[in-house]
C-alpha cells in the first residue's frame, strides 16, 4: 500500500507564506512525477504544480512567481512553498504521486487526503 500524507495546511493572512509537506510512505519501488492540486468549494479540482523526479517543474499560470515546488527524492517528498498567498488561494489542496510498486512496473496515481488553506482577507 502506497500512503500520501500531506501537512502544512493552515489559515493564513492575505500576503502570508505557508509550506506544504507531502510524504509518500509504504512499499513501492519508485516515484516518478509528483505535485500539487487544489480544490475550492463548488469547483473543479485544478493543477498548481508538477515536479518530475529529474527537478522539470510545471505551474499553473496563477501561482506563477509566488509558489515553488521541490523535492525530497531519498525522502520521497515533494513541498509546496507558497508565498504571496491571496483569498483565491483558499481551497484543500491534495498531493498527487506517479508510483511504480515495483521494478519495471506501470506508474499509478496516489492521492494524499488534503490539507486546508485558508487565506484570509
Amino acid at each position: 500500500q502506497v500512503q500520501l500524507v500531506e501537512s502544512g495546511g493552515a489559515l493564513v493572512q492575505a500576503g502570508g507564506s505557508l509550506r506544504l509537506s507531502c510524504a509518500a510512505s509504504g512499499s513501492f519501488f519508485s516515484t516518478a512525477a509528483m505535485g500539487w492540486y487544489r480544490q475550492a468549494p463548488g469547483k473543479q479540482r485544478e493543477l498548481v504544480a508538477t515536479i518530475t523526479s529529474g527537478g522539470n517543474t510545471n505551474y499553473a499560470d496563477s501561482v506563477k512567481g509566488r509558489f515553488t515546488i521541490s523535492r525530497d527524492n531519498a525522502k520521497n517528498t515533494v513541498y509546496l512553498q507558497m508565498s504571496s498567498l491571496k483569498p483565491e488561494d483558499t481551497a484543500v489542496y491534495y498531493c498527487n504521486a506517479q508510483v511504480a510498486l515495483y521494478f519495471r512496473g506501470n506508474y499509478n496515481s496516489y492521492w494524499g487526503q488534503g490539507t486546508q488553506v485558508t487565506v484570509s482577507s
